[in-house]
């Protein structure tokens, strides 16, 4: 066994009993229900508003406020803004946010290159701001290589490929500023400049149009690989320079009540904010008509579910006993910590 681990020809596989087995950390989110840990496109046309919407979106998860009705998760924020410079950012956020104290939100408006040192500058300051939930890069062209196949599939899925390997090895999310072509197309995302090979290698994309440049309504569109598909309409506030909701095409599904769920995080309270056992001893008390190879399979499956909504932190591990189950009550609302 140890041989094929270590031969790289070899392929290395899990069956799907060992998928159910194990506990994996799903993507976390930075705004409930619109943004979570990952790579992202965040494309449109040039002076639509791009800059003003990342900015609010930095604010909001810097100061730990919803984003109109979306509850985020708080940490610091970089923005390299590298079309701007402080002059320009100074007057936008005085006029979107006042002058109030914001230590938690970062600009840099000058950065190196993929390839040419970027990764390091990202690195240091991660080091040095353990908190970061989110990294805005305005815009992608700024910090693309110089020269080469430049707008190839290939080039472009490995440009983005690079940044959602150091997204994801940090937990995450990098919002990534771009522009759309002009030609139209029945899907807008097929609008977004370059090859399909930056949506294709990106977690997700949002698409910011109007009909008219000199409209303030707007749509903003949205996807992603572990989120559900959504249309907003925006309003810009031109006195604020802050983008309003005005609604939402479909209302965000939510999966319907789990009981087991429900029983399970009835084990923990404030009074008993721990419990540990085996699955078996956890099957017995929930009342639930489940054998315990089954419960702990479910428990695996939903352990992201389970702390989202129930606040109850789930862990299966192995020690000389055999599995052991812990259940931990989250506090003060650090579910998604």
């Amino acid at each position: 066994m140890e041989q094929k681990m270590n031969d790289t020809n070899h392929l290395q596989t899990v069956s799907a009993s060992e998928l159910y087995d194990t506990v994996y950390e799903g993507r976390k989110p930075i705004i409930d229900g619109l943004l979570y840990a990952g790579t992202y496109l965040f494309a449109g046309s040039p002076k639509v508003g791009k800059s003003f919407f990342m900015a609010q979106t930095a604010y909001h998860i810097s100061a730990g406020v919803a984003l109109w009705d979306y509850p985020v998760h708080p940490g610091s924020v970089l923005y390299l803004a590298l079309e701007d410079d402080h002059a320009r950012l100074q007057q936008r956020l005085f006029r979107m946010f006042g002058i109030g104290d914001n230590d938690h939100l970062h600009f840099a408006v000058c950065a190196n290159r993929l390839g040419n040192g970027l990764d390091e500058q990202l690195d240091l300051f991660l080091k040095e701001h353990a908190d970061t939930r989110l990294i805005i890069i305005d815009t992608l062209g700024q910090i693309r290589e110089v020269g080469g196949e430049r707008y190839s599939y290939a080039n472009d899925y490995e440009i983005i490929n690079q940044i959602k390997r150091f997204s994801d090895r940090y937990g995450i999310c990098i919002l990534i500023v771009h522009h759309t072509r002009k030609q139209a197309s029945d899907d807008c995302f097929d609008t977004i400049s370059g090859t399909n090979g930056l949506l294709g290698a990106a977690d997700g994309a949002f698409i910011l149009q109007k009909e008219k440049r000199t409209d303030n309504k707007a749509v903003l569109d949205v996807v992603g690989r572990d989120q559900q598909d959504q249309r907003l309409y925006i309003e810009f506030d031109r006195e604020r320079c802050i983008w309003q909701f005005t609604k939402a095409e479909t209302e965000l599904w939510n999966p319907p009540p789990d009981p087991l769920l429900a029983a399970v995080a009835e084990m923990v309270s404030e009074s008993v904010p721990e419990w540990c056992g085996s699955a078996s001893e956890l099957s017995a008390l929930v009342g639930q008509d489940i054998s315990a190879n089954a419960l702990s399979r479910r428990l695996n499956v939903s352990a992201d579910r389970l702390l989202s909504e129930y606040h109850v932190r789930y862990e299966n591990s192995r020690n000389h006993a055999g599995r052991q189950i812990s259940l931990t009550l989250v506090q003060d609302g650090k579910a998604g910590a």
